[in-house]
């Protein structure tokens, strides 16, 4: 008899959504976090009367009760839309570059597809066809990876065999050449880090098809109330949940899972495991090599961990209009190239950077107290040049870096400054402090075609282990959400095969 049928290691977007799936199928589970709260990425905190979002700028694949998207499907079983507030934001986003172009397109297609034409009459036919070809490539994926179409085939669904892992820059090429309209139309890679010459197309075209149909989405009272509720469902269901106890090694034996060691010396006997730590913490640190085949480290060996971010929480004194701020998301660049935009990742300057800018009174007033805003400015940035420095130099490093954003910031949204009530400021090591995940990666690992699930499966090399994460498969919010429904599918499966005895 054991302790628990499963534990899951890591109260984040997947490993509430898998606790919660085990729970709603009967299953005895544990789960475990070293923090005192749930969420990962998926929370918030507070500075003097300001609770600040963490990470969700925009919820993709919800939609509305009479448009519902795939994400509001899968948090229906465990009643997350009657237990939050999702709202609607109407447009996608707000793009400056200085001087150049300032665009803000709506969120549907004919909105977008519409704004585009009247700033760039001349290209009218190959933003309508680029568009076309968004959706059109998107429903092939759809019936062979989530219809799972039986009679699947190249001729069939030529425009995905064609399309899905070509770079996103390429193929827009074949539809116009304004550097301009590529930056319209490509802000978004920054959901996933890699630049558009890098983006797969169906990585690309997934999520602005998602976007388009669905609407970009947030949770009033920011994404611990979503967290929160996950929780609940956990715990009213049977499931238990320990906080302030993580997990020291994922017990082995002969090639099986048999239970859990906490922080703590408690050993917690489980016929299955399910770890929302990254996949290099879990093999490597929570397991170790002895238990690990060779061909596991072959796999992490060849994937590179991803970009963290230099964020700026901001709590004003004024309304956001008073400082010009008038969408819920705003990116700013210097470049209309990304791959002038990435490079500027791992450089310690901000001086060129591609920034999002985030206030989210605009579709939830009560994100902040009345006559206040609550803004998210988020830089991204690998981990490796602030791990070089000395303490003095990474504080120097630090706010030199915040100040070189924040100049940026207000060239767009003049008197920004002098409305700071409030301010925090994170960097990668910050990141990397909170989430214990490797570099303060926030998607995981480069969501580079190499890395996907095309060529790396999910699937753990020892029995009654599976992951659930971004570190598993695509990064963002849905995604890791889902990838908890995905790891517990997995681990329902080992536990049936134990009791036939296989």
């Amino acid at each position: 008899m054991t302790d628990f049928d499963v534990v899951v290691i890591g109260a984040g977007n997947g490993g509430l959504t898998a606790a919660a799936s085990l729970t709603k199928a009967g299953i005895k589970t544990l789960l475990l976090e070293r923090h005192n709260i749930p969420g990962g990425c998926a929370t918030t905190f507070c500075r003097g009367r300001f609770e600040f979002e963490v990470a969700l700028h925009q919820l993709s694949g919800f939609g509305q009760a009479d448009n519902p998207g795939p994400l509001r499907g899968f948090l229906s079983q465990f009643g997350i839309p009657d237990r939050c507030e999702f709202l609607d934001m109407e447009n996608l986003y707000r793009l400056v570059l200085p001087g150049q172009l300032d665009i803000t397109l709506p969120a549907n297609r004919e909105g977008t597809t519409r704004a585009l034409v009247e700033r760039f009459p001349d290209d009218k036919e190959g933003i309508e066809g680029f568009i076309d070809l968004i959706y059109r490539t998107f429903f092939e994926y759809a019936a062979v990876f989530y219809q799972r179409d039986p009679e699947a085939s190249a001729e069939k669904y030529p425009l995905m065999t064609k399309y899905s892992l070509q770079p996103t820059e390429q193929v827009m090429n074949e539809y116009f050449q304004n550097p301009l309209i590529k930056a319209a139309l490509g802000m978004y890679w920054g959901y996933s880090g890699v630049p558009l010459s890098q983006l797969p197309f169906i990585d690309y075209a997934s999520l602005y098809f998602s976007y388009l149909q669905w609407k970009p989405g947030y949770v009033r009272h920011g994404s611990q109330a979503m967290s929160n509720a996950l929780l609940e469902y956990i715990l009213a269901n049977g499931g238990q949940a320990r906080f302030n106890c993580g997990a020291k090694r994922i017990l082995v034996e002969n090639g099986r899972v048999t239970g859990v060691e906490t922080d703590h010396g408690e050993v917690i006997t489980a016929k299955a495991v399910i770890s929302n730590a990254s996949s290099i913490d879990t093999y490597v640190e929570l397991i170790g090599e002895e238990h690990v085949p060779e061909e596991q480290f072959k796999i992490l060996g060849g994937q590179t961990v991803g970009p963290s971010s230099l964020t700026i929480f901001v709590g004003l004194d004024c309304e956001p209009q008073e400082v010009g701020i008038t969408e819920t998301t705003n990116f700013i660049i210097s470049d209309p190239d990304t791959d002038k935009q990435f490079a500027a990742f791992s450089r310690l300057d901000t001086d060129d950077d591609y920034l999002l800018v985030s206030c989210y009174n605009l579709d939830d007033p009560q994100a902040s107290p009345p006559g206040t805003s609550q803004v998210c400015i988020v830089d991204l940035k690998y981990a490796e040049p602030w791990l070089t420095l000395s303490p003095s130099e990474y504080l120097q490093a630090k706010f030199t870096a915040a100040d070189g954003v924040l100049k940026r910031v207000e060239q767009v949204f003049p008197g920004f400054r002098d409305h700071i009530e409030e301010i925090e400021v994170g960097t990668p090591l910050t990141h990397m402090r909170y989430l214990n995940s490797p570099g303060g990666a926030i998607y995981g690992f480069d969501q580079y075609a190499k890395n996907s699930n095309f060529f790396v499966s999910p699937t753990s090399p020892i029995k009654g282990l599976a992951l659930a994460g971004a570190w598993s498969g695509p990064g963002g919010f849905q995604p890791s959400l889902t990838s908890g429904g995905s790891a517990a599918r997995a681990i329902k499966r080992y536990l049936q095969q134990l009791e036939e005895g296989k």
